[in-house]
């Protein structure tokens, strides 16, 4: 089956298809679409974001190292550096405060009819994308190779050699702290 899916792109762009709509459909039911709810979060008045976020990373860290562990995928790791670690979060977070949308939302509320999403937040994608694309040759070696400090991960620079010490230590952390802000009503 694995190797099938690596040969077949019709099948993997269906499989994202797919996984798309399940995606779109949890951050609606989890309320991470609504506007209303993304500005409380940004005003630390509501947490459900910051909980919907903790469990999908939760849930993506084990599945992703059972499924490598089972082989059914392997790890590209991508290198990182100074100069796509601090410009690109800084557009992130400018946009998401001021639309009140990040890319999954603004699509997510796109799908239950919200305007401002499709022109600020779809729109916004594709003049953003767009406008990257044009600039990238001259950002590569400018700004984004600055401070390169390769494609390590947090479990390859800690001293541990197996992954699944670090991945239970994240997990206990992450719904400790989850138990502590259901437990204070936020």
């Amino acid at each position: 089956m694995i190797s099938r899916l690596h040969n077949s792109k019709r099948l993997q762009l269906i499989l994202g298809l797919a996984f798309g709509f399940c995606f779109g459909f949890l951050l609606q039911k989890g309320g991470v679409c609504h506007y209303e709810i993304i500005m409380r979060q940004l005003l630390l008045k509501d947490f459900t974001v910051l909980k919907v976020i903790l469990t999908a990373i939760v849930t993506g860290m084990i599945g992703v190292y059972a499924m490598r562990g089972m082989g059914w995928v392997r790890l590209h790791k991508k290198s990182g550096s100074l100069g796509t670690s601090i410009p690109g979060p800084l557009i992130f977070g400018i946009g998401f405060g001021t639309l009140g949308y990040c890319p999954g939302t603004s699509v997510g509320a796109v799908a239950h009819g919200a305007l401002d999403a499709l022109i600020g937040g779809v729109l916004g994608i594709l003049i953003g994308a767009s406008l990257y694309a044009a600039v990238y040759p001259k950002l590569k070696k400018r700004i984004l190779e600055f401070g390169s400090f390769g494609n390590k991960t947090l479990i390859d620079v800690l001293p541990f050699r197996n992954p699944w010490i670090v991945i239970v230590q994240v997990t206990i952390l992450i719904v400790a702290f989850l138990y502590i802000v259901e437990r204070k009503g936020f």
